[in-house]
């Protein structure tokens, strides 16, 4: 889909289509079927243009719910795009960490008047456990919003702003965003979203180069560097679009910053003095958001739809045998290398000094961490895995590892199970030696 092909699926003719488009799609119909039967009616380029936004809306429900039902979207802008709920938190913390420098302000004087269609040819915390209710640093856990947006109370300058994610939640906080993109198909489509969700009062977005900012103006710099290219992910922040050294010399310019990267960000990139935040989405570590210039610092992991958060206390783990029961803790301490904190809220130890398994004696309940109760525990050898799981006549396992070189999908097949019974195996290493952890769930017992 090019620009001009977006800008005519805008047009009534457009909208149309893509009615019928979505229609064809919820009914299931097969897509040589549905492609002939819209080129009935419409051209090929409006065609072909109506069936990518009705199957990209269908893929985009798992990260925006119903917001997706009148969204648009790129492939690229989908595939990099953060779920509304994690969207929704980072612009909540963003409004109590970027204070505006000057009182509240209205949307007409924080945001340009709405601009018309731009030619790309003409217009080149101390404790270690944090009540997010009561942290002002960690923000509050409450529901995503999805209605009217409150009185704008700061300024914010979205670069590489993408389909407009970001944008939609920074608006819903209250923020007026100004927000750019390089590629102008890209900003058509943010632009066309902020407009859909009836945002567009406090949302400007033109096509611009983010090194070309000046973000010294704005209350709060937001910087999502482009992390995938024509071979897919991009895990090395210095090959990101802009680079990082390109990020952070704009974030030298701006009052307060919040960056959002891949989780496997190095420790070692972080800014001085800023905090980086770990985020999970129902055990599923998502990013990485790195604040600059706030009252926060250090590390720390949140979990989401809880809210829990979680920042260093200077614990210090403790390494020792196995134990009845095997904690894991949630992705976002891993990441954050707040291992030792769970470990000390389960009152356990660590299996391994470099590994993020937990064990200890007694069961303690803790959303930080699975449990599972171990029953058994041997040198890793497939010979003897696969002789234990059929003695325990074990047809289904889940399959974990950490510190193991073995590979998941090739085990489950040499295991060949059969049975009627279900078990964990756990894969690690200890003191270098690859060992088997044989465990159920906790809540079985």
């Amino acid at each position: 889909m090019d620009l001009v092909a977006f800008r005519d699926l805008l047009e009534p003719a457009g909208q149309k289509a893509l009615a019928q488009a979505v229609e064809l799609a919820e009914a299931g119909a097969d897509p040589i079927v549905a492609a002939t039967t819209l080129r009935k009616s419409h051209p090929p380029e409006l065609t072909a243009a109506a069936l990518t936004q009705a199957s990209l809306r269908r893929r985009a429900e798992a990260k925006f719910g119903a917001d997706a039902a009148v969204m648009y979207f790129t492939p690229h802008g989908l595939e990099q795009a953060t779920r509304t709920e994690v969207a929704a938190h980072r612009a909540r913390r963003a409004r109590l960490l970027a204070a505006p420098a000057a009182g509240p302000v209205t949307a007409s004087a924080t945001r340009p008047a709405r601009e018309t269609a731009v030619d790309p040819v003409t217009d080149p915390v101390t404790d270690p456990v944090t009540d997010p209710v009561t942290d002002p640093a960690a923000g509050p856990a409450e529901e995503p919003v999805t209605g009217p947006a409150p009185e704008p109370v700061a300024r914010v300058l979205d670069v590489c702003c993408g389909i407009g994610g970001d944008v939609i939640a920074l608006a819903r906080a209250g923020f007026a965003v100004d927000a750019v993109d390089l590629d102008p198909l890209t900003v058509e489509v943010a632009r066309a979203n902020a407009e859909a969700l009836g945002l567009s009062a406090l949302v400007g977005v033109r096509t611009a180069d983010a090194l070309e900012t000046d973000p010294s103006g704005y209350d709060l710099l937001f910087a999502d560097p482009a992390r995938r290219g024509a071979r897919g992910r991009i895990f090395d922040p210095m090959a990101y679009s802009p680079t990082w050294p390109a990020v952070l010399d704009l974030v030298s310019r701006a009052r307060t910053a919040c960056l959002k990267v891949a989780p496997g960000i190095p420790h070692e990139l972080v800014p001085e003095g800023a905090e980086a935040e770990w985020i999970s989405h129902r055990r599923e570590v998502k990013e990485a958001a790195i604040w600059v210039g706030t009252q926060a610092s250090g590390r720390r992991a949140t979990m989401l739809p809880s809210g829990a958060t979680l920042t260093s206390s200077g614990a210090e783990a403790e390494t020792g045998p196995v134990g009845r029961y095997l904690y894991e803790p949630d992705g976002a301490a891993v990441r954050a290398h707040l291992v030792a904190e769970v470990a000390a809220m389960v009152g356990g130890r660590l299996l391994d000094p470099r590994i993020a398994y937990i064990t200890g004696d007694g069961r303690v309940a803790t959303e930080w961490a699975s449990c599972y109760e171990v029953t058994d525990m041997m040198p890793f050898s497939l010979k003897h895995l696969r002789s234990a799981l059929r003695n325990r006549k074990v047809g289904n396992v889940t399959i974990k590892k950490r510190g193991s070189a073995v590979d998941i999908e090739r085990l489950r097949k040499d295991l060949r199970l059969s049975g009627g019974n279900s078990a964990v195996v756990v894969l690690t290493r200890i003191d270098d030696r690859p060992y088997v952890l044989l465990c159920d769930t906790a809540d079985q017992h």
